[in-house]
């Protein structure tokens, strides 16, 4: 879409300028905004034309010279036809913008100023509007070549050079990341070629910035995704946020008109065979429209980036998840958890010696919801003298303010577990394609024929998983193949699958190809994704948890409505749960997406010698990559679920882990059993040194300049407590402490 902006775009011919006043009523063409940190101009033609820092002197300058940036675009997705803005004119007394577009149609866009911290842009009206099914804010395009944050969209130059960001942020649930073209409303997943540095990590001739390649493996093991070393291998979990063939970043929100089906072609690793696109007649959300679309945008010093992050998050009335009274994203409050596996009979003794505040059963397996349970799970915590209720065990978590929770697989709906599945299927299953029966069939029939052939021979779902499930009424049929000339007659057919009733059904009786997960079960539509969040919000009220682990988030996607139904289905999770009396949910979740950003408090997917070795203190590849899209995402890296304590487990190892979970800014899953604990001669010692390091993390007491001592892998530190608010801390050098400096308590900012 960017080079179609580009070929349009016309030299600007300056008419008049003006500085804007909020309370004058005259109308202007171009217009100048500002806030504490950051200038933009707005051309007579609607497009961004100067983006500058206004902290220092002279001020820099982040639009390309080469490319203006559109305000809003409109886009007709049947044609795949993008509209840029022709005119603009502002109307200072209402604070409005009109912009006229080529096909006729005139959008009205109301700018507010945001707590002086940012732009606040609403899409108020748009007439006439033809065939328009999605606007587009932006791509709004800068000469930054650092860090790009693909989920939330911003770009980032760290260096102590420049230090500046800009980014922009969607304001409510209708406005998704993303340039307006993107299929599923979600970026597919995949390597794009970006260095940070190219001084740093040059790429070779045979690269070149921009480019993509497929994630590794087989597209089944999601570990062997994580397949380039590299640094300038960067893994991509959006499109908010995207580059050139310069490596310069450009940002873009957008809305669609959700109200109407339309059909895609859809799979999150088109690059990979395994995952190859499957169509899907995507679901109408009625009055889900893109009139009040609404972003903000802003520029900052990159040190006051995530604080800026917090005034809009705020200001704006969004999802705002606290841990002691304090945002979890900032960093003080990035915490590590345990992943317990075996008896629990030291499980909280353990973790309190630690300092941890929640701890996930990982040894008890994968969680599959039931709705017709209702919360009331027979899953038993195990220990020496027997088990006991998951209820039972919390209420003495939560006395020592620590949070007990499942590894669950989030949507997915079981053929041997979901009341939704078998016996009698739920009719808000969701569904790929809808074709109608072209015979009279009785209950034994095998002959089954369709009015049309068209996409039934495509897998059940985009994730390569070869099952294929039709619904007739209350009855499920497998088939695999379909005749490719009339009558299209299914083949291989297996009557009542999953133990549903196979009955008698009538031509002309609608025939729905179900969407699979990767699992091979079935997904719920958009409106039974939302009794599955009631669902989850009531296991945890009645087994008295407050984290979850929603595994499969990919799941999420299956509808094709990408980040809109993270969304929705966090919002309703978060309202149900704060209504039964939980005012706050730890997730974690196995990936991290613009619709999940605000929700999600820890990223601790993967584990081990995949993550991060921790007796060689390097990154291993998948923790390259997870680090990398989390650091220029404002969220916590992670070390996934960590090697299990062994016998020779050292003090000085695990100070290490800690230094570079502070420097970097990670998270991590303790891998914990009391096999492996009592196994390990420093066990208390190891819980000790933690402890110290994670009472001054709280604390706040690590400045950003300590931060980047810490997160140098070749050095090796140590922490002392000195007291509640003191520590000390420590280089070792052939095994002696070099004494560093003395850190203290943020009175304000630590707990």
């Amino acid at each position: 879409m960017q080079n179609k902006i580009i070929t349009q775009v016309k030299k600007v011919v300056i008419l008049f300028f003006c500085i804007i006043s909020f309370t004058s009523g005259i109308c202007y063409a171009q217009l100048d905004l500002s806030t504490n940190y950051f200038k933009i101009h707005i051309d007579n033609k609607g497009f961004i034309t100067s983006m500058k820092n206004t902290v220092t002197i002279p001020s820099r300058e982040f639009s390309p010279t080469d490319k203006s940036s559109p305000l809003l675009c409109l886009y007709n997705s049947k044609n795949d036809k993008y509209y840029l803005p022709q005119s603009a004119l502002y109307n200072a007394a209402k604070r409005e913008l009109l912009l006229t577009y080529s096909n006729g149609a005139k959008a009205t866009v109301l700018i507010e100023p945001g707590n002086k911290k940012y732009f606040k842009f609403t899409l108020k009206s748009l007439s006439p509007r033809k065939d328009i099914d999605n606007i587009q804010w932006g791509p709004f395009h800068t000469n930054i070549t650092n860090l790009f944050g693909e989920i939330i969209g911003v770009a980032r130059d760290t260096s102590e050079a420049i230090n500046y960001s800009i980014g922009a942020l969607a304001l409510n649930d209708a406005t998704t990341g993303g340039e307006a073209n993107s299929v599923g409303d979600f970026a597919p997943s995949q390597y794009v070629i970006h260095s940070p540095d190219v001084a740093r990590f040059p790429l070779p001739d045979s690269l070149r910035e921009g480019q993509m390649f497929s994630l590794g493996g087989n597209g089944i093991n999601d570990v062997a995704f994580f397949s380039h070393p590299e640094e300038y291998y960067r893994i991509l979990a959006g499109n908010t946020a995207f580059i050139d063939n310069k490596g310069q970043i450009s940002l873009a929100y957008h809305a669609s008109d959700r109200r109407v089906e339309k059909m895609i072609n859809f799979s999150l690793m088109p690059l990979m065979p395994a995952n190859y696109p499957t169509h899907q007649m995507v679901q109408a959300i009625p009055d889900l429209d893109f009139i009040g679309s609404s972003i903000a945008l802003w520029g900052a010093p990159d040190d006051k980036a995530l604080s800026v992050l917090e005034n809009v998050v705020v200001n704006e009335k969004l999802p705002y998840p606290k841990v002691n009274g304090k945002w979890i994203k900032d960093p003080a409050r990035f915490v590590p958890d345990v992943a317990w596996f075996g008896g629990y009979d030291s499980c909280l003794t353990y973790t309190r010696q630690l300092g941890f505040k929640a701890i996930q059963a990982e040894g008890l397996g994968e969680f599959y919801p039931n709705r017709a349970n209702y919360g009331h799970i027979n899953w038993m915590i195990p220990f020496s003298t027997g088990k006991t209720t998951i209820k039972v065990f919390t209420d003495q978590t939560n006395k020592n303010g620590i949070l007990f929770g499942l590894h669950t697989l989030n949507n997915f709906l079981q053929s041997h577990v979901s009341s939704d599945v078998s016996p009698v299927p739920n009719d808000s299953l969701c569904i790929l394609l809808k074709k109608k029966l072209s015979n009279n069939i009785s209950a034994n029939d095998t002959n089954i024929v369709i009015n049309d052939q068209q996409y039934m021979n495509e897998y059940g779902g985009w994730e390569g998983h070869p099952t294929n499930i039709i619904r007739i009424g209350n009855e499920l049929i497998y088939y695999k193949g379909v005749s490719a000339t009339k009558p299209y007659t299914l083949q291989h057919i297996k009557r009542g699958f999953w133990k549903t009733t196979a009955t008698a059904h009538q031509s002309g009786d609608v025939v729905y190809k179900l969407q699979t997960n990767c699992y091979g079960g079935l997904v719920p539509d958009m409106f039974l994704q939302d009794k599955m969040a009631d669902y989850y919000a009531q296991l945890s009220k009645v087994n008295g948890m407050a984290y979850v682990d929603f595994d499969g988030e990919e799941g999420f996607l299956y509808q094709g409505h990408g980040n809109y139904a993270y969304k929705r289905f966090f919002k309703r999770f978060f309202e149900q749960s704060a209504k039964l009396g939980i005012p706050y949910q730890r997730v974690m979740g196995a990936s991290l997406s613009e619709g999940g950003w605000h929700y999600q408090s820890v990223l601790n997917v993967g584990g081990g010698t995949n993550m991060y070795l921790i007796k060689d203190r390097k990154w291993a590849i998948e923790g390259k990559d997870v680090r990398n899209m989390c650091f220029s995402n404002f969220f916590p890296s992670t070390f996934g679920i960590t090697e299990p304590l062994r016998p020779n487990s050292t003090v000085r190892e695990w100070e290490n882990l800690q230094a570079i979970s502070v420097g970097v800014g990670v998270t991590y899953m303790m891998n914990l059993s009391q096999e492996s604990i009592e196994r390990c001669p420093q066990k208390y010692q190891i819980f000790r040194a933690i402890k110290t390091w994670e009472n001054a993390r709280a604390a706040n007491s690590f400045t950003n300049p300590v931060k980047k001592i810490l997160a140098d892998e070749a050095r090796q530190f140590h922490l002392e407590e000195i007291d509640n608010d003191t520590w000390k801390l420590f280089e070792v050098k052939n095994e002696k402490d070099i004494y560093l400096q003395t850190l203290h308590r943020d009175i304000q900012n630590g707990y």
